[in-house]
C-alpha cells in the first residue's frame, strides 16, 4: 500500500524543542547489552516523563525501536514495546522522531555481515507497516541509522562495540550507509509522508599550535570526514550506493562541549574558556558551513552538558540559535539529549547528570528529580527564541495536556 503525503508545516515538529530518551541498544565494550530504555526506566516511567515536559511546552520527543530487542530473530518482529510507548504518546499529545538502529544491532549481525543491509531494510519496512496500522495519516520522521560517524569510529577503529574492529572505520561506515541507504529506499517507495532525519555529530578539527603544513592538511582532512556519511547519502560520493538528494529531509547535527578537538591528540578546545582559542569556531560557524554545503533544512539534534555547567552550556547554546536563526537558517529545532539522565555505556554505575532531570534511587525507586538551574536557564532560552519559533508552537498547549492528572490511570 501507498501512503499520500498531505500538505506539511514548514517544520514538522510539534514543538521547537525537543527531548531526546536515551535509546542505544549496543554492545558495549565489554561485549555486554545496554538496554537504556530499562536501565533508566523511561520505559516504566514513560507517561510521567511526558508530563514533566508540560512545563516547558516541550511536545516533540526522539525515541528508538532498539533493534536488537525487536528483532531477535531474522524478519520476525515484536513491535509490543514500540506499542506501548506510542500509545503513551498519543494519550499525552507527544510527537515521536523514531531511531530504527541506535547503535544497536541484532545478535546476529554486525555491519560487515554480508546481509546486514537486507535486514535493515526489512526492518524497516516492518516498522512503517505497523506504524501505520497505529497512525495512518500523521507525517513520520525516522532517523534510520544514529550517528553513522561515530559508531564507524567506535565499532570499526576502537574495539568499542561491534564489530570490534580496529582499521576498519571505513568499511564498517560504507556497509552501515548501504544499509542506511536501502532502508530510506524501502520507506520512501510505500510512503512520501516519512521524512528522514539524520543525525550526525558535528565537529571542528583543527591543527596543533604552531603546526606543521603536514598536520594542518591533515587537520582539514579530519574535519571534511564528518561529512562523509551525509555525502554518501546524497549520492555525492560512492556512488554505486545509490544515494540521493532526496534521501535527506533533515540534516540533524548533535553537538557537545567536546565536538572541538585538536588532530592528532585526545585534546578538546575548552568551550567555557576566555578568551576563546582562535582556533574555536562558534556553534553558528558550524552550523552555516552544513548549511552551505547541502542546502537543506537543519536540527540540533542532541545538546547538553554534564553536572554544574548545564545552565551556562544551554544559555551559551540558545545565543548561537538565535545567530543561526537571524541569519535566515532554516534551523527547524533543538534536542535536549539526554532529558533524563543516563549511566556510562561501559560503567553503569556512573551517571553523567548531563539530563534536565537527574535519577536518584530512593528505596530502589529511580525518582526524576529536576535539575533547577538548569531549568531556569532553559525556561530564559525558551523565552529569547520565542518571536523566532512562535509558528511551531501548538495552539494551546494546555489542550495537549488535559490528561492530566489522570494519566496514571492509562498505564
Amino acid at each position: 500500500m501507498f501512503y499520500s503525503k498531505p500538505s506539511i508545516p514548514k517544520s514538522p515538529f510539534k514543538s521547537f524543542w525537543m527531548a531526546g530518551y536515551e535509546c542505544s541498544d549496543k554492545l558495549n565494550a565489554f561485549g555486554n547489552r545496554v538496554d537504556f530504555l530499562n536501565i533508566t526506566r523511561h520505559f516504566d516511567f514513560i507517561y510521567e516523563d511526558y508530563s514533566l515536559l508540560r512545563d516547558f511546552n516541550i511536545t516533540t520527543v526522539r525515541e528508538g525501536i532498539r533493534w536488537s530487542f525487536v528483532e531477535k530473530q531474522p524478519y520476525k518482529y515484536d513491535f509490543s514495546v514500540v506499542a506501548e510507548m506510542i500509545k503513551a504518546a498519543k494519550y499525552c499529545g507527544i510527537q515521536q522522531v523514531w531511531d530504527l538502529c541506535h547503535f544497536g544491532f541484532p545478535d546476529d549481525l554486525t555491519p560487515l555481515h554480508p546481509k546486514f543491509a537486507r535486514r535493515f531494510a526489512a526492518s524497516c519496512t516492518a516498522f512503517l507497516e505497523f506504524y501505520r496500522s497505529i497512525n495512518s495519516s500523521e507525517t513520520l520522521v525516522i532517523t534510520p541509522i544514529n550517528e553513522v560517524s561515530f559508531i564507524s569510529w567506535l565499532g570499526g577503529e576502537a574495539c568499542g562495540t561491534a564489530p570490534y574492529c580496529n582499521g576498519f572505520g571505513w568499511q564498517v561506515k560504507y556497509k552501515l550507509m548501504k544499509a542506511y541507504i536501502e532502508g530510506v529506499a524501502a520507506l520512501k517507495s510505500i510512503d512520501d509522508n516519512v521524512m528522514i532525519l539524520s543525525s550526525e555529530p558535528l565537529v571542528n578539527m583543527v591543527p596543533p599550535e604552531n603546526a606543521t603544513e603536514e598536520q594542518i592538511i591533515n587537520a582539514t582532512i579530519q574535519h571534511q570526514h564528518q561529512f562523509q556519511a551525509m555525502d554518501i547519502l546524497c549520492g555525492r560520493v560512492c556512488p554505486e550506493l545509490n544515494g540521493d538528494p532526496d534521501y535527506l529531509d533533515i540534516i540533524g547535527l548533535n553537538y557537545y562541549y567536546n565536538n572541538q578537538w585538536i588532530s592528532g591528540t585526545t585534546n578538546f578546545l575548552g568551550w567555557g574558556d576566555e578568551p576563546k582559542d582562535v582556533r574555536w569556531r562558534p556553534l553558528s560557524s558550524l552550523v552555516t558551513e552544513v548549511y552551505e554545503r547541502y542546502n537543506k533544512p537543519l536540527a540540533i539534534t542532541e545538546t547538553s552538558h554534564p553536572k554544574e555547567h548545564r545552565p551556562n552550556w544551554i544559555t551559551d547554546i540558545t545565543e548561537q540559535l538565535a545567530n543561526i536563526l537571524n541569519n535566515n537558517i532554516p534551523l527547524t529545532g533543538v534536542c535536549i539529549y539526554p532529558i533524563i539522565d543516563r549511566p556510562d555505556w561501559d560503567n553503569l554505575v556512573t551517571w553523567h547528570n548531563s539530563g534536565l532531570w537527574d535519577i536518584q534511587n530512593v528505596n530502589g525507586v529511580l525518582k526524576r528529580v529536576l535539575h533547577e538551574p538548569f531549568a531556569t536557564a532553559l525556561l530564559q532560552s525558551q523565552q529569547k527564541l520565542n518571536n523566532f519559533v512562535k509558528h511551531q508552537e501548538p495552539e494551546s498547549v494546555d489542550s495537549l495536556w488535559s490528561f492530566m492528572p489522570a494519566y496514571q490511570n492509562a498505564q
